[in-house]
């Protein structure tokens, strides 16, 4: 996806580009291309970005340590300020107090507009915080490999067969 320039973007039709997403984001596993469209419209002082996406990553249960498969979809707007001072790094303090109203996204109204960077980072927002395969997992099960020796978790395995190879 190319980058929007911003002042490119106010003399195209009702300020408005539409972007249609079938590809693979860099820094993003998918075993799909995400797929969707992007709608960034100029209003001024500010851009309205909406985007609505989907792709398959593969996730790692929480529960049982098992890999699945997991639709990510993406339905989001978000609105960015367009701000003269925006990428000013000089001349500011190392420690500043920042105040609630203050963080927010702003860009340069004379700068570019990233659509894979701003879909990559929706996305990333959208992969769920809590992994699980079912809502019913159960969790690890632990194998026993006879009936008189105690259960062994997995994950242990390897621990195990060092701590055989050990002398007494």
């Amino acid at each position: 996806m190319d980058a929007i320039y911003i002042p490119q973007l106010t003399k195209a039709p009702e300020r408005t580009e539409e972007i249609q997403v079938k590809e693979f984001l860099p820094g993003l596993e998918t075993l799909t291309p995400v797929r969707g469209n992007i709608r960034v419209q100029h209003l001024g002082n500010y851009l309205q970005v909406s985007g609505q996406a989907e792709a398959i990553i593969t996730c790692t249960c929480n529960r049982c340590l098992q890999n699945y498969n997991h639709r990510v979809l993406l339905d989001t707007k978000e609105i960015i300020w367009l701000d003269e001072s925006a990428n000013e790094t000089e001349d500011l303090p190392l420690e500043r107090e920042v105040p609630m109203e203050d963080l927010l996204e702003t860009l340069s109204p004379e700068g570019y507009f990233y659509p894979s960077e701003w879909l990559y980072e929706q996305m990333c927002l959208a992969i769920p915080q809590r992994q699980l395969c079912d809502k019913n997992c159960p969790g690890i099960i632990p194998s026993t490999a006879s009936s008189s020796e105690k259960p062994v978790d997995r994950r242990w395995a390897g621990l195990e067969a060092l701590k055989k190879e050990l002398p007494g």
